[in-house]
């Protein structure tokens, strides 16, 4: 399960333009530490994983998805980080959360 999560990170990691430092960074983790989880050889805090999924635009669930193109499909918002400050990715992080909520309420509206 850790290799799974571990591996979904980094393809979105990868897929946003992101470094290993500046996800690092915007969790407040070491780099090493976060290559850790990556690679599968430590759990990630539940905590982590929450941060990671409002940044990636996912639920949680979905970074356990062993389908690559399922994680993949479920990136709403792709960007090119390089130049972006931890201030703008936090920002972007709690934009992204109103909107999958907003979403999810719409959803659930429109099955009842």
């Amino acid at each position: 399960m850790d290799k799974i999560l571990g591996d979904n990170i980094k393809l979105l990691r990868n897929k946003l333009g992101l470094t290993q430092e500046t996800l690092a960074e915007y969790l407040g983790i070491s780099r090493v530490e976060m290559n850790y989880y990556e690679n599968g050889s430590r759990a990630m805090p539940s905590n982590l994983v929450t941060k990671a999924a409002e940044l990636f635009s996912v639920d949680e669930f979905d970074l356990y998805q062993e389908n690559e193109a399922l994680i993949t499909a479920n990136v709403a918002f792709a960007f090119r980080a390089e130049s972006l400050s931890m201030e703008d990715m936090n920002e972007i992080a709690e934009f992204k959360k109103i909107a999958m909520n907003y979403l999810k309420m719409q959803s659930a509206l429109n099955d009842e």
